[in-house]
């Protein structure tokens, strides 16, 4: 019973780490490995659901999507009229957007985890090498490598091709504050249309098909760019690895140092018991069992569908309750993508510790940290605002919100208009959360690309130093 309960309490668990960087050793048969490899997780299904998780971000499947908007849209030439050209992006949507907080929920996860292994490492290779400069009594002109160039690292994304810059720029376009002020104005217009429609069901439905539309847009649109971003970043560490390896076998060589890198343990992280649930909850959407449970859903909607003549009613029922979770799955995916965020960049800034320390121990002096870009006053409003959102009490509110739309419906006999009571808020409250996602996820890549950045610079740094001493 008790290992029953403890396998139950296991997810959102933010458990800790331990890694020790792999030690280059100066023995003349071994072969060293000087690459970044990421862990391949241990189970089977794991392993899979990562690879559906990337596939889901690739260019293939955005243009897909891209491709049955269009059509949806070209089809409302001569179906506009009908509630059910308006339904069915309704419904694709609600299922589509749920799938992918699915899929974006594994994707920020294992963002985290890689980032936290790829920090641990790094401190303990520079653990290694403080230990071996502290043996090394050599003088040296300083200023002979003060000017070390960081050519071989990109300051920015590498070369793309023509979608891949099209998608960058427009995800500062789509993530911008102005954008979401746009967005909320054309909402201000639709409610004030509201009284001149009568409040009417078809008054509903013209909001509701056109934040469907620009969710289907947001949620592949994301994917896409997070994963690009993610396979950027590899490529960044790659490099990294290859000139900290390069470095810890030249520090041995000189100092004779066999001794194995150790592991650096990062702790786990402590949060309240709210947070706790919130992490709970993200883990069970991160291992898609949501969208195992989605499927069960769709086979009993399918089921019920001749009882309820396959009405109006009977094709938003799902949207209504896919669009219900979705929505409290955007207020969670923000959360979380600040919470962990937050922890990544301690992990990040002790490395910055640890690299310091190296360089005092042979006073020598640090390159220059570069800066990518300014935070606009947009930017930084943005961001404030999407603070504001990933607070646990927003998380408690949308729930909440949730709850009193289930409430509402329920008293109106989950009728067409009732439905789509519980349809349009959740659509345009999620769609204002995945603006905010991509202003963080822009915010956050930047910040981290100067974080390698910086890193590199001082490991080229040091690597001149040591090249002179042998």
């Amino acid at each position: 019973m008790k290992y029953m309960f403890s396998i139950l309490c296991l997810p959102g668990a933010r458990q800790g780490i331990e890694i020790a960087a792999p030690t280059q050793t100066t023995s003349k048969d071994a072969e060293n490995d000087m690459h970044y490899k990421r862990g391949l997780k241990a189970g089977m299904l794991d392993r899979w659901l990562d690879a559906i998780v990337e596939f889901s971000g690739s260019a293939y499947i955005f243009f897909f999507i891209m491709a049955a908007l269009f059509t949806w849209v070209f089809m409302g030439i001569p179906f506009g009229h009908s509630n059910y050209w308006q339904i069915v992006i309704s419904d694709s949507q609600a299922i589509l957007s749920y799938i992918f907080d699915s899929l974006l929920m594994r994707q920020q996860l294992n963002g985290y985890i890689s980032n936290l292994e790829v920090s641990a490492c790094l401190r303990s290779r520079c653990a290694s090498h403080k230990r071996m400069l502290r043996n090394l009594n050599a003088a040296i002109d300083y200023k002979e490598i003060d000017g070390v160039k960081v050519d071989e690292f990109a300051t920015r994304l590498p070369p793309e091709n023509w979608f891949g810059r099209i998608c960058t720029r427009a995800s500062f376009f789509l993530g911008h504050i102005f954008t979401v002020v746009i967005f909320w104005i054309g909402i201000i217009i639709w409610l004030g249309f509201g009284q001149y429609c009568g409040w009417n069901n078809d008054w509903q439905l013209y909001i509701n098909s056109a934040t469907s539309a620009m969710m289907v847009l947001y949620f592949s649109f994301l994917a896409n760019i997070r994963e690009r971003h993610s396979r950027y970043s590899r490529m960044c560490v790659d490099l990294i690895y290859q000139a900290d390896s390069a470095l810890e076998y030249k520090l041995r060589v000189l100092t004779g140092d066999e001794t194995p890198n150790q592991p650096i343990i990062i702790q786990g992280l402590k949060v309240g018991n709210i947070q706790r649930a919130i992490d709970y909850y993200a883990d069970l959407v991160g291992t898609l069992s949501g969208i195992a449970i989605l499927i069960i859903v769709l086979i009993i909607w399918i089921a019920v569908g001749p009882l309820m003549s396959f009405s109006d009613n009977w094709w938003l029922l799902i949207g209504t309750y896919t669009g219900l979770i979705g929505m409290n799955d955007g207020f969670v995916l923000r959360n979380i993508h600040h919470v962990l965020r937050v922890h990544e960049d301690i992990q990040f800034e002790e490395v910055y510790m640890e690299d310091s320390e190296a360089f005092s121990i042979i006073n020598l002096a640090q390159p220059k940290d570069g800066q990518f870009s300014k935070r606009s006053f947009s930017t930084r409003l943005s961001l404030a605002v999407g603070n504001v959102c990933s607070s646990e009490y927003m998380v408690i509110a949308g729930t909440a919100t949730m709850i009193g739309l289930i409430i509402i419906s329920s008293s109106m006999n989950w009728s067409l208009t009732g439905q789509l009571i519980s349809n349009v808020p959740p659509n345009i409250i999620e769609t204002f959360f995945m603006m905010i996602l991509i202003t963080g996820h822009n915010d956050f890549e930047t910040k981290r690309r100067e974080d390698l950045h910086n890193i590199y610079a001082k490991r080229l740094k040091l690597l001149s130093y040591v090249d002179t001493l042998m």
